[in-house]
């Protein structure tokens, strides 16, 4: 089997026994980025350091030395987490920092014997879903290249979702891990604000902005998890919470399940509205109790964008007024009205999110998780506005973020999981859990996956894994 095919647990496990060697896997990785060059997933391929970083592993295992959980494990990281000695861009046309130190998730990801292979694409300064860049052109989906890969984490979905790393790691302030994940057909984890530290990573709303994992089966997601959670003193706000990971699956029997009437009362795409039925169904026929709710809170309004436009605004409010033709028209077109100053909209829309996350607690208390699609829509072709739906063509906007927003506004994890159901790409589901729970969400995914109604698969027939 092609390293490119393995699991990346599997991967660290052969080269910490010196089965595989690290060298290898890693050029088998860089050759898969070679023949994926028209994805457009990397602003960066770092090989020469990358191949050097897998001989010293290499090297610490021959000498009988621990390499960590990741042993040689390629890892796509976006670009805009620093990576120490190699440009930061955020996707931008103007922003270029070479940062002398690395964020925290890579320090951490490095120690764990994790080999950075690139810096993937994503939609400009991470504020968009369709990761179509206008200074590095569009990342495009591995299942049709006509289709956006949804964003901003586009290009790291990509990256694993084509076999071109085993692991990738993005950010998500409105569902930025979560939607690339859905319309990649990955699994993504959207941890609990301040889980994972934000040191090093260029910021978007730093009140919501979080880092997450992308891999394509759940013991994966949970073992980049586990390497990256933790409180950092450096980021203000980080939390000191144990952290907590599943080594086994959580019975799918007696797992309380709600499905918020309201909120998924939409104009879904086919293949969507149905496998989220079927899945549904299915995890009801292991044991799943699953009960419709009405939740009428739990629906995406202006709210979202008043409770965070002060904070985009403060990150950008310098370079906009002075060179605004520095940004990409579409970035530019929504960021201009931010920086209008709306102090009653913005108190109105800190109490909304007040009221979101008591509405979401009070949900939580009687149920273990919450059901959703990941995304309402699932193809929008590149350079085009609309995605289809079963209703005719819909805002993608709208489409792409219609469930995953919200939760970033409570400040919850989430996880987007790749049903294993007909559909280019499948369909993806979404469980909502309790703060501090990402060990529920991984468990039950792990279930869900052993059960059959969740799972990867390859992009295309003779795909690489």
């Amino acid at each position: 089997m092609s390293g490119t095919a393995l699991p990346a647990a599997r991967i660290a496990k052969e080269v910490g026994r010196g089965e595989t060697a690290a060298v290898t896997v890693v050029e088998e990785h860089l050759a898969a980025i070679g023949a994926g060059a028209g994805l457009n997933a990397f602003t960066l391929v770092d090989a020469e350091r990358a191949l050097a970083r897998a001989a010293r592993i290499d090297a610490a295992v021959a000498a009988g030395e621990d390499p960590g959980p990741l042993a040689g494990v390629p890892v796509a990281l976006k670009d805009l987490i620093d990576h120490a000695g190699r440009p930061t861009t955020c996707g931008s046309g103007f922003y270029r920092e070479v940062p002398a130190a690395s964020a925290a998730v890579v320090e951490r990801i490095e120690a764990a014997g994790g080999v950075v292979v690139g810096r993937t694409g994503l939609h400009e300064f991470a504020f968009g879903f369709s990761s179509e860049n206008h200074w590095f052109g569009p990342v495009r989906n591995p299942w049709d290249p006509a289709l956006s890969p949804g964003g901003s984490s586009g290009g790291s979905a990509v990256a694993v979702a084509a076999g071109m790393a085993a692991l990738g790691v993005g950010t998500d302030t409105g569902g930025s891990v979560r939607v690339p994940a859905a319309l990649c057909g990955i699994a993504g984890l959207k941890v609990t604000h301040g889980r994972v530290p934000l040191h090093g990573v260029f910021p978007l709303a730093p009140s919501i902005d979080t880092v997450g994992p992308l891999a394509r089966t759940i013991g994966d997601l949970a073992l980049l998890y586990r390497v990256m959670a933790g409180d950092d003193a450096r980021d203000p706000w980080s939390v000191p919470r144990p952290v907590a990971v599943p080594s086994e699956p959580r019975p799918l029997a007696g797992l309380r399940v709600g499905v918020p009437s309201e909120w998924v009362d939409t104009a879904l795409d086919a293949d969507t509205g149905a496998g989220f039925g079927a899945a549904l169904e299915a995890a009801a026929a292991a044991g799943a109790v699953v009960e419709e709710v009405s939740a009428p809170m739990l629906h995406p309004g202006p709210e979202i964008t008043a409770s965070f436009r002060p904070e985009v605004a403060r990150v950008h409010r310098g370079w906009f007024a002075r060179h605004p033709d520095r940004y990409g028209p579409d970035v530019a077109e929504r960021m201009a009205p931010l920086f209008e100053a709306d102090p009653d909209g913005y108190q109105d829309a800190l109490a909304w999110r007040a009221a979101l996350r008591g509405a979401f607690g009070r949900l939580l208390n009687r149920y273990d998780v919450l059901a959703t699609p990941t995304v309402a829509a699932r193809r929008k072709r590149i350079g085009e506005e609309h995605a289809e739906s079963r209703a005719g063509p819909v805002p993608y906007r709208g489409a792409f973020s219609r469930f995953t927003a919200l939760v970033n506004h409570a400040s919850l994890p989430a996880i987007a999981l790749p049903l294993a159901s007909a559909g280019t790409p499948p369909p993806s589901l979404q469980l909502i859990g309790p703060a501090w729970g990402e060990d529920l969400l991984l468990a039950a995914g792990m279930a869900l996956e052993g059960a059959g109604i969740v799972g990867s698969r390859p992009p295309a027939p003779d795909g690489p894994f």
